[in-house]
């Protein structure tokens, strides 16, 4: 019996997800700490994209962050902590999914 190591269900739940996922929602599918498992879902997902592209031919993409309250677009894939146009916190969460 094999076991998959954390980065590889990662890229299975990319892969098989018809919708785009944020680090948070991946984190809860991969069953880790609520509290930890957005920023180590950060730190493999260019080591998962990477994977996917040389094993499938697929891409990871993401959806940017957005200012839910000015609109403003960001162009990091980390979720910001405020939006530097207007100051606010209620920011939407990169999503990510592979095409």
């Amino acid at each position: 019996m094999e076991l998959e190591t954390l980065r590889e269900k990662l890229a299975g739940i990319l892969l098989k997800t018809e919708e785009p996922l944020s680090a948070s929602e991946l984190a809860r599918r991969l069953d880790l700490d609520p509290r930890r498992g957005a920023r180590i879902v950060y730190e493999m997902l260019p080591h998962v994209s990477k994977s996917i592209r040389a094993r499938y031919g697929k891409q990871v993409y993401f959806e940017p962050p957005t200012c839910r309250k000015c609109g403003f677009t960001f162009s990091s894939f980390r979720k910001p902590h405020k939006c530097p146009k207007c100051g606010s916190e209620w920011v939407d969460p990169p999503r990510f999914f592979v095409k």
